[in-house]
């Protein structure tokens, strides 16, 4: 059976007038009497009467015009879900996060992301940097969102934003009562730095900027990510230096002071994929951010 014999027999079944029904399909008469013989001799069942009028149906041709009805619309479904799969606009996607890039700008892009494809399920995994990129590889997420990734030859990523880096302190903190720091001003202040484990990261940019000013970061301690450096930061045990998304973070006993004439004191947060990956939701994905990256500059400006 082909569905074609099903579209045809529904449009005699519902014009009940073979005449009609070929009008209708834009077909002639013969073949689609045809068509409707087979589709009988198939069933083994009489599906139409002739009357002075047209035909009517039998009771096996009311029974199978009901199932008729309900597989054409499960294939229009189908049909539709492939092509919005197609689009990128149906699916899963997997992504993989970590850091500071989670507490407001990746929860701003998922939003613009769900608003235009509220079809795509979204799942989210925290990973760190390392895990993010064998996930990627095994193909178990779509996207990670990132700092400072180092070249891979099968990984690529796409900017969605820089970020100012600022400097949390305890509010006791003689340096808290200016409205701005130097980084200078940090040269004998023990650091909190993060995140601990695979390079580069964030901590490397720190150790850069502080060298272009003359010194060494005085670190007191390495922790995983910004929630614990602030927490730190809040029980005294140290400044911190942290992307601007940190400073959403509202911790008792911290305010967080920009840089003053650090141009330079800038973060990147990208979406890191698997090169060779053409998933039409993947390029959906990325077309997003895009507009969410131009949209951003364009507020700035």
């Amino acid at each position: 059976m082909e569905f074609r014999q099903l579209r045809y027999f529904i449009a005699v079944a519902e014009e009940l007038n073979i005449g009609r029904a070929a009008n209708r399909l834009h077909i002639s008469q013969p073949p689609l009497t045809r068509q409707i013989q087979q589709l009988e001799e198939e069933l083994g069942a009489q599906l139409f009467l002739r009357t002075a009028r047209g035909v009517e149906l039998t009771q096996a041709g009311e029974i199978f015009l009901r199932d008729a009805i309900n597989i054409r619309a499960l294939m229009e479904q189908a049909l539709e879900r492939t092509r919005q799969a197609g689009q990128g606009r149906l699916g899963r996607m997997d992504i993989g996060i970590f850091g500071s890039g989670i507490l407001d700008v990746i929860p701003k892009l998922l939003h613009a992301f769900r608003a235009e494809h509220p079809g795509v399920q979204i799942a989210l995994h925290t990973m760190s940097k390392k895990e993010q990129i064998e996930a990627l590889r095994q193909r178990r997420i779509v996207v990670g969102f990132n700092r400072m990734l180092a070249p891979l030859p099968d990984i690529s990523s796409e900017a969605v934003s820089l970020e100012r880096i600022m400097v949390a302190l305890n509010e006791s903190h003689p340096l808290a009562a200016k409205p701005s720091i130097r980084l200078k001003e940090l040269a004998n202040q023990p650091l909190i730095l993060f995140p601990s484990g695979a390079r580069p990261s964030f901590i490397d940019k720190i150790w850069a900027l502080c060298g272009a000013e003359g010194f060494e970061p005085q670190v007191a301690q390495e922790v995983g990510d910004a929630p614990t450096s602030v927490a730190l930061v809040a029980g005294g045990f140290g400044t911190s230096l942290v992307p601007e998304a940190a400073t959403s973070l509202s911790v008792p006993g911290v305010v967080y002071r920009p840089l003053e004439n650090a141009p330079d004191a800038v973060v990147d947060l990208s979406c890191i994929y698997l090169s060779e990956d053409q998933s039409p939701i993947l390029l959906a994905f990325l077309e997003v951010i895009r507009e969410f990256r131009k949209k951003n500059e364009a507020s700035s400006a």
